[in-house]
């Protein structure tokens, strides 16, 4: 039998109770749970902590069983660097991740398709449901919160601490001191 692995890779700049919440939620669907920074980002330019602050963060903050650092930041990418023979991969993310994973322009006919045969995703509610396209159901499946945590974002929590207002709810409580230092 495969080890299913919850992969929930992001900037984590900085951690939040998103993402712990989210990689929680994967524990019924997964057997482990990693979380990814990648060293390179296709879609934002790294900026923020340091990468091995964020390493930091999230080993400090818990809820992971482990922490990789990946040289691309693909999924599909992701997903080659960290598969091994005995193991099933599915990528952790949010309605809005999902959104643009799965209608991204990929420059050719059938990319989701292929990507979606190496993993899978499990996609929790952000800010509304994901219905996947028919043909992708079966590789795209819901991933239950406890609470809604839509508004709860790393970009917020950095906007939040330049404008000088509240944010300490918004991250775990671990990393609390770990984020004034660094922000």
């Amino acid at each position: 039998m495969k080890k299913r692995i919850g992969i929930l890779a992001g900037a984590f700049n900085p951690v939040t109770r998103a993402h712990l919440a989210l990689a929680e939620a994967a524990r019924g669907a997964v057997d482990e749970v990693v979380c990814v920074v990648p060293r390179v980002y296709p879609h934002k330019h790294f900026h923020g902590a340091a990468l091995e602050d964020r390493i930091e963060m999230l080993k400090i903050a818990g809820c992971i069983d482990r922490v990789e650092v990946t040289q691309g930041g693909l999924f599909i990418d992701i997903a080659r660097e960290l598969r091994r023979v005995d193991t099933e991969i599915s990528f952790i993310c949010g309605r809005d991740a999902a959104e643009r994973i799965i209608h991204w322009d990929y420059g050719e006919a059938g990319a989701i398709e292929r990507m979606l045969d190496e993993f899978s995703l499990l996609v929790a509610e952000r800010g509304g449901t994901y219905e996947a396209p028919a043909h992708l159901r079966h590789r795209v499946h819901r991933l239950a919160l406890e609470e809604d945590l839509s508004e709860v974002s790393s970009t917020e929590v950095r906007r939040r601490i330049a404008a000088g207002e509240p944010w300490e709810h918004l991250v775990p409580e671990a990393i609390v001191e770990h984020i004034r230092r660094i922000y």
